[in-house]
């Protein structure tokens, strides 16, 4: 008998079933089609056999990392939520991805990781509550770096030099990009008729996040909160398909009860890895401090140092 496919990706909070944009999309695709995932959220990427997260490992111990390659392999396993759509459907599915992408991810991007009030209060108190030590003192900045440079290759080189120019004219073409959305949803439940497509997956993962976030400036949530119709779209897919899903609180970080379990390499790593971390930041701040200082002595040699449907589980449970 085949493996289970098995998905990695971030853990939930905010009342969603994952607080990353790209975990929740596939999650959601996944509800959609049915597909026989085994999920693991967690909160440390390093877990993740990709080292990233989302990722999923096929039933014949292929790891992919790429959302839409993701979703490209559900589909070649029969499991797509687009197999009832019309050509014009389709190329309508394309076009209204590629305006996801250039007009409210990048305003997405802002408002969680550039936008210093929400990345302070929002978006790093979350990540830094939810990551085990040391990790939580230094992913969430790389993770920022990490953003902002995604910000810049999506802006291209015809961005404005002025930020305040960019943000005014990044933030006016995601309002009218929301407005263009809840127009063609009408009063549909999803954006091709009563069945949902991947293109709702997608639109459901960068609005819920958007609804669903306690942001102190909101200047996008709060247009979207005029769109009824968007609004009513997000919360039906949450109860229909996520009905248990989501925590207001970062998870708990508790060691499983079982030590032989499946994910016993991956704990190992962890601590061998945290442990270095330490021990490598306890010692460089004694020598930036002055704390510890390295003298060479005329008549010793220093000695050698020496290196070193979805079953689904929460990882922290």
């Amino acid at each position: 008998m085949a493996a289970p496919m098995e998905l990695f990706c971030w853990s939930g909070g905010w009342g969603l079933p994952s607080v990353d944009l790209d975990s929740l999309a596939v999650l959601t695709y996944a509800r959609f089609t049915g597909a026989p995932l085994k999920v693991h959220k967690i909160t440390n990427p390093w877990r993740s056999p990709a080292g990233t997260l989302p990722a999923l490992r096929t039933s014949h111990g292929e790891v992919i990392s790429v959302p839409h390659k993701i979703i490209t392999h559900l589909r070649k396993e029969k499991y797509n939520a687009d197999y009832d759509l019309s050509a014009r459907q389709g190329a309508d599915t394309l076009a209204f991805m590629s305006l996801l992408e250039e007009k409210l991810l990048p305003v997405l991007i802002h408002t969680f990781w550039v936008d210093a009030k929400n990345y302070v209060e929002v978006t790093r108190k979350w990540y830094a509550e939810a990551m085990p030590f040391p990790l939580n003192f230094f992913l969430p900045g790389r993770m920022q770096r990490q953003y902002m440079e995604r910000l810049q290759l999506l802006c291209g080189e015809h961005r404005p030099e002025d930020e305040e120019e960019l943000e005014k004219e990044l933030y006016q073409e995601a309002r009218e990009c929301l407005t263009l959305l809840s127009q063609r949803l009408g009063s549909q439940k999803f954006f091709f008729g009563d069945a949902p497509a991947s293109l709702d997956a997608f639109v459901f993962s960068y609005l819920a996040l958007l609804q669903q976030a306690k942001l102190p400036s909101g200047k996008l949530q709060a247009h979207l909160r005029g769109l009824h119709n968007l609004c009513a779209y997000c919360t039906h897919i949450l109860s229909l398909y996520f009905p248990w899903e989501g925590a207001e609180a970062p998870p708990p970080r508790q060691t499983p009860a079982n030590p032989e379990t499946e994910e016993e390499p991956y704990r190992r790593r962890n601590q061998i890895l945290t442990v270095l971390a330490g021990l490598a930041a306890m010692a460089g701040y004694a020598l930036l401090s002055g704390i510890v200082s390295i003298q060479r002595a005329p008549s010793a040699r220093a000695p050698g140092t020496q290196a070193l449907g979805m079953a689904e589980e929460d990882e922290e449970e």
